[in-house]
């Protein structure tokens, strides 16, 4: 048979379909193809998903704020106000919500006045709080007027301030938050924490700071202090004195301030100075309040000696007498005050017992004592101590948080003899002769630490030093002559190993 005669008898099926073509187009809805595209192995990013405008504005920080115009929270977002190393301060007009909300709380307010006498006689009730009187001095909104916001953006590209874990470390509030060496956590527990310490202290309505609205991972939406004429309120370094006087107002105020903080927030700044108060209306308000900690926080203690140094440092550059830092300490941290008569958390009382009883320093002795005390390691109680601190300790050498509490009244505090007017002649000279001691004591305490202090070679006169070095130098040459020299040393050494 031909070839010919096989192809002939060949047939081609052309309506039946291959089987495997059937089985396809049957089940072809059901096969997922994603699962087999190895291009996406390899993930392509562009550096403009993380591009930044002015070291905060990048596409994530955006849509935050897009999140809160939506939310009626802010409706304009303006320009820059301030920079600094941690954040920058922007300028918005508040949204539809706060406006509503702003509105309806007039109405309530209105629905409870019914009458013009009842409400003289509220206005006239001495009750009110620190905040009422300054919404008192403010002039009256137009209807339909808009608040203004200050939105704290944290830079979260490029950290200047870097050490935040020891602000956070320690705090009970933050006692669960994890991986803080991830700079984008720890800024979003960062800007939670300045949140949390402005409401805080704005509830307590003793201190002025400015009103916290809304936090929404790196920003923060708060009150915008201005002077009127919509440019922010000055610094205090920035704050233009009327007059000697207003200095010491000023001064007698942040210290009162620094104790309102502390026994009624339960708050330590932990950074105060000149560049984080502003000056709105003639009153004093705290900003920067992200890393204050609570007076539980193992380093709350250094941090108010380190706010009461700064805040000491720059009046004494303004030109005027200040007091010891050590005696402004123990001012803040007693809890009660001899000789005070008046309200404890009213800021004009403490500013007038400030001004009465505190004693200023003039002396080189308060110098050395302020020395001395930055350089204490201040401990509460006995568990804080190390075992190596016992023997100080027994000796007398160690500063307890008590014995500094207790430190002479009567020295620090002029009229503290007030309370001795029962006692006898008897008495009293106990007392005297029984303070000449605590005096001497104190003396031979400091001169101790002082002596500790001056100790090694950085302290060292020349003559000293030189005849040290003198020394040290004869007891080399009387080395080098009983010293074996280094031919016979080598034959030594080679007689050794050939003899193994």
């Amino acid at each position: 048979m031909s070839l010919e005669d096989k192809f002939d008898k060949l047939t081609v099926h052309e309506d039946r379909e291959h089987v495997n073509t059937q089985i396809l187009d049957k089940f072809s809805d059901k096969i997922k193809t994603d699962e087999l595209s190895f291009s996406r192995g390899k993930t392509n990013k562009d550096k403009a998903n993380r591009a930044t405008v002015e070291n905060v504005l990048d596409p994530r920080t955006m849509r935050f704020l897009q999140a809160l115009m939506n939310r009626g929270i802010i409706s304009d977002f303006n320009g820059c106000i301030s920079t600094g190393k941690e954040a920058n301060v922007y300028h918005a007009f508040a949204g539809n919500k706060q406006l509503m909300n702003n509105n309806s709380q007039e109405q309530h307010t209105k629905e409870k006045l019914p009458s013009e006498d009842t409400a003289n006689l509220l206005l006239a009730d001495d009750g009110a709080t620190d905040n009422d009187k300054e919404d008192e001095n403010e002039p009256p909104k137009l209807v339909g007027q808009r608040d203004e916001y200050a939105i704290k953006i944290y830079k979260t590209s490029i950290l200047v301030f870097k050490d935040r874990e020891r602000y956070v470390d320690g705090e009970f509030r933050f006692r669960k938050s994890r991986s803080q060496h991830n700079p984008r956590k720890m800024i979003k527990i960062w800007a939670e924490k300045e949140f949390r310490n402005l409401k805080r202290i704005y509830q307590a309505g003793v201190i002025p700071v400015p009103k916290p609205i809304e936090v929404k991972n790196n920003v923060l939406v708060m009150q915008f202090l201005n002077r009127g004429d919509g440019s922010a309120s000055p610094r205090l370094r920035d704050y233009p004195y009327k007059d000697r006087d207003e200095i010491y107002h000023f001064y007698y105020n942040m210290i009162a301030d620094i104790r309102l903080l502390y026994q009624v927030c339960q708050l330590v700044h932990a950074d105060l100075s000149e560049y984080n108060t502003l000056v709105h209306k003639g009153r004093l308000f705290f900003i920067d309040v992200s890393q204050s900690v609570q007076p539980e926080h193992p380093m709350s203690l250094d941090f108010l000696r380190m706010d009461i140094k700064n805040v000491n440092f720059y009046f004494e550059k303004m030109g005027i007498d200040i007091f010891s830092e050590r005696l402004i300490f123990q001012f803040v941290i007693s809890e009660t005050l001899p000789n005070f008569e008046g309200d404890m958390n009213n800021l004009s009382d403490l500013m007038d017992y400030i001004k009465r009883n505190l004693i200023v320093k003039k002396t080189a002795e308060d110098e050395a004592e302020d020395e001395i005390f930055r350089s204490l390691y201040l401990v509460r109680n006995l568990t804080g101590l190390e075992e190596r601190d016992f023997d100080r300790f027994t000796e007398g050498k160690f500063d307890l948080l008590k014995s500094l509490l207790a430190h002479d009244n009567e020295k620090n505090i002029p009229h503290a003899e007030d309370f001795d007017d029962v006692s006898d002649s008897s008495d009293e000279e106990s007392s005297d002769s029984e303070d000449d001691d605590d005096e001497e004591n104190e003396s031979e305490k400091y001169s101790d630490e002082e002596e500790k202090v001056l100790k090694g070679k950085k302290y060292e006169d020349k003559d000293e030093k030189k005849q040290r070095k003198q020394e040290a130098k004869e007891a080399k040459r009387e080395k080098r002559k009983t010293k074996v020299k280094k031919h016979i040393k080598k034959k030594l050494i080679k007689k050794t190993k050939s003899k193994k």
